[in-house]
């Protein structure tokens, strides 16, 4: 008896740990609140979809690169692409609302990238359904529904396609195209953008099991000129499930020549590769992403926690294109979908180690905008190339006016110098480094040179700027303005030598001349006239890590000790304590970069999917400018992870006492693993 009870036993404990392992790729909405409803964004680097808390409805979607004139600051802004999975769904001749369901649950699968609503109907119907930003195919999209009748019933499924109120000039197309072997029916939309720069296009249609002969009939409706749908119906017997989805696909003339044409192809496409193949490949990719990898020992909440940090910076990004993430990502139109330093040196580091594949999209986005950051410099009375505080598609300063960020914050040019010559440092990659990496770090160090104030030795002042910390406005000698624009210099010099090209030798000069300014008692002092005042942001931190111009550990101790207490509880951006936890563990404090670790993102939850805001108590969802920072705190605090001009190293660091191991799969472009015990 005793034996069968230890059996018994040794299951259910290996059962509860099935169920903790899927629990750290899975994030469940039990209870939803539609007044207190966060959505979370499925996206695949193109298009992004955030969810809705009403059943069969998206609250946007989004697509990378698609911006024009319109909105906010007379400066150009994200679009709003067609809603292309907008349903309705009836059965017995009634409309599915949230009025009329139950047990109404919601799961985002982060390790395939599916998020899937559940609910039941009255006593006749239990209905699942779930969509994915397809990774294989940037500009496509699949439903999955499913019906499970409890009665014997008659459904009518609509799919519609609704255009957004920015759009104008909407046209709408329903086409059939008849094989032998199946009919294909799409429904298609195009709308200009508000000032008529751009076509937007989408198409989809459905996808039935049944073969040819037995589909059931296709009708299409015209409401008015904003939506259109077309709709099925089915009797579904009791105790069957009847299954059918919808791919689409959205794209514009930024993205495509013919995008009308293109949208309704790729649609036709992944009809005919069929719902089976579709999920196959889309699994697959992710599948190849998540072997690069976070894996914490303990602490199964954090572990969830960083999946879900990792699953939002992959999700908005992708390689093989031009494009770099905004503040938001693609989980709608925050902060425009320009592109900040949030990019550059934030989420850029934590994909360089772990996919560099994808790191190079966001340095090609810079390095395709850099001429238009030459004509910036010109216009600015300096030499070589001043990237913009705010970029968007054609890489002109895009910051509203009232913004004193667009005009001063020029440590962004310094942070894009960083990335590029990172981008060399992990890959060794010299034939970039000659084609690319070197035009945008020999620009960037010609405008640093022309921008310091020559007067005297030591004090080649950089004046005027907005520092970092975004408090500090037309300051002098900002600390991190100044140490990034001493190593955009100095790398620059590092990689003529490499390429045996004759580096400027004023830059070196240049570099050993930029102030780092002191507290009298050794404290680094933020800017010139800095009297102890709270800051927004980190800002010295930075110097410790990842400029590294400050190296000794009590001098990085005495920073922190300092500043940390200088941050207020509320209103500051959560990346900050994520360098306060990043500096602790590699002092050897895991417990205090821990507290710092829980402090950047756990006060920024919102419900139901804990997704993170960028402020605590901040309701602006999604910060993957926070997740960056939270993930380098993990990679290269917790992990000890180093780029060097070598490539990438580990050093010393010390976890948390509630946390056995982190382990750090995929590292690098020899995919390498890393373990801290």
């Amino acid at each position: 008896m005793n034996k069968v009870y230890v059996l018994l036993l040794s299951f259910i404990l290996f059962l509860s740990g099935i169920a903790q392992a899927q629990n750290e790729w899975v994030i469940k909405a039990d209870k939803i609140d539609p007044a207190n409803y966060y959505g979370i964004t499925v996206a695949n680097g193109m298009i992004g979809i955030v969810s809705s808390p009403e059943p069969f409805k998206v609250k946007n979607v989004v697509l990378a690169g698609a911006y024009d004139l319109y909105g906010r600051g007379r400066v150009s802004n994200f679009l709003n692409s067609f809603n292309l999975l907008g349903m309705y769904l009836e059965i017995n001749g009634r409309r599915i609302d949230a009025k009329n369901i139950s047990n109404f649950k919601q799961e985002l699968d982060m390790q395939h990238a599916a998020f899937t609503s559940t609910f039941d109907y009255a006593d006749q119907a239990s209905i699942k359904y779930t969509y994915y930003s397809l990774r294989h195919l940037p500009f496509t999209v699949l439903m999955d529904i499913s019906i499970t009748a409890k009665k014997p019933i008659n459904i009518t499924a609509a799919s519609i396609m609704e255009a957004p109120d920015a759009l104008k000039d909407v046209q709408n197309y329903y086409n059939e195209i008849d094989r032998p072997h199946v009919t294909i029916s799409l429904l298609t939309s195009t709308a200009k953008s508000p000032t008529g720069k751009l076509l937007l296009c989408a198409s989809n249609t459905f996808l039935f099991n049944e073969v040819h002969g037995q589909q059931p009939r296709v009708i299409h409706e015209m409401w008015d000129n904003n939506m259109h749908l077309m709709k099925f119906s089915k009797a579904v017997a009791a105790g069957q499930t009847y299954q059918y989805a919808v791919a689409g696909s959205s794209i514009t003339s930024a993205h495509d020549a013919d995008p009308l044409n293109q949208a309704e192809r790729l649609t036709m496409f992944a009809k005919l590769e069929g719902r089976q193949r579709l999920i196959q490949y889309h699994e697959k990719a992710w599948n190849e992403l998540w072997k690069s990898d976070i894996k914490i020992e303990g602490d199964p909440q954090a572990q969830c926690d960083v999946h879900s940090m990792l699953y939002h910076l992959y999700s908005f990004s992708r390689a093989g294109t031009a494009y770099s993430p905004s503040p938001m990502g693609l989980s709608g139109l925050g902060y425009n979908g320009h592109v900040f330093w949030d990019a550059d040196l934030w989420m850029y580091p934590a994909l360089l180690v772990l996919h560099p594949e994808i790191a190079k999209s966001l340095v090609e986005y810079r390095y395709q905008r850099l001429a238009i950051a030459k004509q910036n410099a010109f216009a600015h009375g300096y030499k070589g190339a001043m990237f913009p505080w705010e970029s968007a598609d054609s890489g002109v300063e895009e910051t509203p006016v009232w913004a004193l960020s667009g005009p001063f914050e020029h440590h962004i040019t310094a942070c894009v110098a960083f990335a590029a010559w990172n981008y060399y440092c992990v890959t060794q990659d010299k034939q970039w480094l000659l084609e690319k990496g070197w035009p945008i770090l020999s620009a960037t160090a010609d405008f640093w040179a022309s921008r310091v104030e020559r007067n005297s030795p030591g004090h080649y002042d950089i004046k005027d700027v907005v520092a970092a910390d975004e408090w500090a406005e037309n300051i002098d000698n900002d600390a991190f303005t100044n140490a990034a624009a001493k190593a955009n210099l100095l790398n620059a010099a590092a990689a003529a030598k490499i390429l045996g090209i004759k580096a400027d030798p004023d830059w070196e000069t240049v570099a050993q001349n930029i102030p780092i300014l002191k507290l009298s008692d050794g404290v680094t002092k933020e800017f010139e006239t800095y009297k102890g005042e709270g800051i927004k942001q980190a800002d010295v931190n930075l110097l410790a890590y990842p400029l590294k111009t400050i190296t000794e550990p009590s001098e990085i101790k005495k920073d922190l000790e300092y500043y940390e207490t200088r941050v207020p509880n509320e209103g500051t951006p959560a990346m900050t304590q994520g360098i306060f936890a990043l500096l602790y563990s590699r002092l050897g404090n895991g417990d205090k970069a821990y507290h710092f670790f829980k402090d950047a993102y756990e006060p920024n939850l919102n419900p139901p999917f804990r997704v993170i805001a960028e402020t605590k108590g901040g309701t602006n969802p999604y910060f993957a400018t926070g997740a960056g920072g939270i993930i380098q705190s993990l990679l290269m605090g917790f992990g000890g992870l180093d780029i060097t001009p070598k490539g990438i190293i580990q050093v010393k660091s010390k976890l948390p006492g509630n946390w056995k191991s982190v382990t750090i799969t995929g590292v690098g472009i020899e995919r390498k693993t890393y373990i801290v015990k």
